[in-house]
């Protein structure tokens, strides 16, 4: 018997809050609706402030109550424009807003800000969140978390695929008789991070800015040659490590470099660092979804440099814009349901866990 969901998602990029309203069952999870909210700009800054910036507990506490009803006012009117009866809602599966993600070290945590206790309080839903800690608790990386839901949507495809999400990080699926999935690196946030700096842009359109820009060999050779491209899977990352700082490092000749030319390098940064990736894999279809597939620039070099077929989820019956919000509803589904999620190949868990709490 299926059941109603919503998935909320909000990325690395902050550049909005996804939602998707989903039909579950056992074998099949279905978009129903979907919509996309702004997310609120002063927020945003804080965010990044808190990111970038040493803070105190006062100030992570009042995010993560400010992002709590930010996230419930959004479902509250998600659920008012589709006129959704709220009871026929089982649960809402919320990803939160991922403030620091440390899977590495001897104590590792990945910390989501999006007070989950909020978010039910204001919507009246049973609200199932905190999803990644108990991966990390069993020694997994706690990310990515996106091909256990590749794997249920897309396991019956024949051909070699594999499933690439374009988000503030890039993230990528082996499908297979076992699963494989690893972050490859930084998708978008570089790319959006040079462009608000120097064009005062939140995004490059279609990578137009990207397109009219030189590629700077040596500067891609010297990013390229970061260790986290070398280190082999199981493997993830976040802003926390891809961020302006280390953007800086690179650009010894900061003055001297055009802006375009800096936006088209870090295209290619992206583009090569996912292709260096399938390449080594015997993918046949290469099936993109996320923000970082709007971008034609970088999906034309994408097809350039991968040695197999490109097309987005659309293609495929699934909307690309909305899986990762889906992904959360179906991750709710198993929550509600407690069966475990089959991640452990891909996060290095010692075993597969019931992910998440549930709230309300």
């Amino acid at each position: 018997m299926s059941e109603l969901y919503i998935g909320v998602m909000s990325g690395t990029s902050l550049d909005g809050i996804d939602i998707a309203l989903c039909e579950i069952d056992a074998l099949r999870c279905t978009l129903v609706a979907s919509k996309e909210y702004p997310f609120e700009q002063a927020l945003k800054k804080e965010i990044l402030a808190l990111i970038d910036t040493p803070s105190t507990l006062m100030q992570i506490g009042t995010a993560d109550k400010k992002l709590g009803l930010m996230f419930a006012d959004a479902i509250n009117s998600f659920i008012q424009t589709h006129k959704i009866v709220p009871h026929a809602i089982t649960a809402v599966g919320l990803h939160a807003q991922t403030l620091w993600h440390n899977p590495d070290s001897e104590f590792s945590f990945s910390m989501q800000l999006g007070d989950a206790n909020t978010v039910s309080a204001k919507t009246g839903l049973q609200v199932v969140a905190d999803f990644r800690r108990m991966d990390m608790a069993n020694g997994g990386q706690g990310a990515p978390f996106a091909p256990a839901f590749h794997q249920f949507v897309f396991g019956s495809l024949e051909e070699k695929t594999a499933v690439l999400n374009i988000g503030g990080m890039a993230n990528i699926t082996i499908l297979g008789e076992e699963l494989k999935g690893w972050d490859t690196g930084p998708g978008n946030v570089l790319m959006d991070m040079w462009i608000q700096k120097s064009q005062n842009q939140a995004y490059d359109k279609e990578g137009a800015f990207s397109a009219c820009g030189t590629l700077d060999e040596e500067l891609l050779k010297a990013m390229l040659g970061d260790e986290y491209f070398q280190r082999p899977p199981p493997k993830s990352t976040g802003r926390e490590y891809f961020n302006e700082t280390w953007l800086a490092k690179h650009l010894p000749l900061f003055q001297t470099i055009k802006d375009e030319d800096i936006q088209r390098t870090l295209a290619e940064l992206t583009a090569w660092s996912i292709a260096n990736d399938v390449n080594k894999t015997d993918t046949r279809l290469l099936l993109v979804c996320g923000g970082g597939a709007k971008n034609s620039f970088l999906m034309q070099r994408l097809q350039k440099l991968c040695r197999c077929t490109i097309a987005t989820s659309d293609a495929y019956g699934l909307n690309s814009d909305f899986l990762e919000a889906m992904a959360f509803a179906w991750l709710a589904y198993k929550r509600v349901h407690r069966e475990e999620v089959n991640l452990k190949s891909v996060t290095g868990a010692s075993k597969n866990s019931i992910l998440g709490g549930i709230y309300g």
